[in-house]
């Protein structure tokens, strides 16, 4: 494989960010791309939900593998560790390396004493969260072995191309995963309760089939998706901190459909590893509306604009509403219109939409009192 020069690769990334690839298309071709630069051991390049800074679903190549997604979830939600990726999207930290965190003595590090190290002997690991406009849309951990640590160099070029990466995510998350007549309905919510063993020990009649829509072909505890085995770890956090609040995430599967998960501990009078209940169901329009539209890069007043927009409100009043005139209303809304692809309001709003609506009209479900599907 030839080398490629920073400064190539930085702009074939930046070409990636807006070729319309889904995100995880774009993380394998991105992190393909990284290697040819800045060769490594192993890469993880992850989506995470913005509110909650959970990661949600990741792409993995060199010597990385799925098998050990549980201990990861263990590591890096449940116990506490130098550092994570929740702790460094909420600092807004930039590029960290396990050498400079751990003052030159890896194993003060849980995570690399118990499991980077003894499964897969990485010597040093870079991380990096993907931000762009001020929300973290992904991240990103790089490793070395063989006893090389990350250079200031290397750090730099990280630093320097997390925005691309982070705009590539932001807008593949709103790509389709697949043609729309190839999306699955889905009728119910999935439940399940996890023991402290890892294990699903109670699951509704609509668990098995939520869990396959995430790649999960058993209810096995090294088979869960990884969203749920970090939901799980981060719940078993919650229950030794005051005042957490419920980790939840929302995220888009394989088969296009927009979901949102939680979980949350349940209390046992034998003491213990707490038992963990999961839900998973179908994200409704005020969880999702917000992360499709940030997605498409709108500034702040723009996000305002196109809100109103979609609750029906004509210009004159959006104008009022927000001390605007009628011309600045107009100019908004003709870069949001470029920016999303369409050129009406009645485009715009079945752009945002049309992902979430149509298929559960398609499978013919009827509304709840809520106003959503049933």
């Amino acid at each position: 494989m030839s080398t490629l020069s920073p400064e190539r690769v930085r702009g074939q990334l930046d070409a990636l960010a807006v070729a319309g690839l889904d995100w995880q298309t774009f993380g394998r071709t991105a992190t393909d791309l990284l290697n040819r630069a800045m060769p490594v051991a192993a890469s993880c390049f992850a989506s995470v939900d913005p509110a909650t800074h959970i990661v949600t679903a990741n792409v993995k190549s060199g010597e990385l593998d799925d098998d050990h997604d549980v201990e990861w979830s263990y590591h890096e939600y449940e116990v506490e560790d130098l550092y994570d990726f929740r702790s460094l999207s909420s600092t807004g930290s930039g590029v960290i390396t396990l050498q400079e965190r751990s003052g030159g003595d890896p194993h003060r590090s849980r995570r690399h004493a118990e499991l980077f190290r003894p499964v897969w002997d990485f010597s040093d690991e870079l991380r990096t969260t993907l931000r762009v406009d001020g929300v973290t849309w992904g991240a990103l951990a790089l490793f070395h072995g063989g006893g090389r640590t990350f250079t200031a160099a290397e750090q730099a070029f990280v630093a320097s191309i997390a925005e691309g990466l982070a705009r590539g995510v932001r807008s593949g998350l709103v790509a389709a995963a697949v043609a729309d007549d190839g999306r699955v309905a889905i009728s119910g919510p999935a439940v399940l309760v996890v023991d402290g063993h890892g294990e699903v020990a109670q699951a509704n009649v609509g668990a098995a089939e939520r869990l396959a829509d995430l790649g999960c072909a058993e209810l096995g505890a090294s088979a869960l998706p990884q969203i749920v085995q970090a939901l799980v770890a981060a719940a078993r956090r919650m229950s030794t901190t005051p005042g957490a609040v419920t980790p939840r995430a929302r995220l888009r599967t394989a088969s296009g459909n927009w979901i949102v998960a939680h979980a949350s501990p349940l209390v046992s009078r034998h003491g213990g590893t707490p038992d963990v209940v999961v839900t998973i169901d179908d994200a409704r329009p005020p969880e999702i509306i917000p992360l499709v539209v940030a997605s498409y890069g709108l500034t702040e007043r723009e996000r305002d604009v196109v809100a109103m927009v979609l609750q029906g409100v004509d210009t004159a009043d959006i104008a009022r509403s927000l001390h605007l005139s009628a011309y600045t209303v107009q100019d908004h809304l003709k870069r949001v219109f470029a920016k999303v692809g369409v050129r009406s309001r009645r485009e715009l709003i079945a752009q945002v939409f049309t992902d979430h609506y149509v298929p559960q009209m398609a499978s013919g479900a009827g509304l709840a009192p809520s106003g959503w599907f049933a």
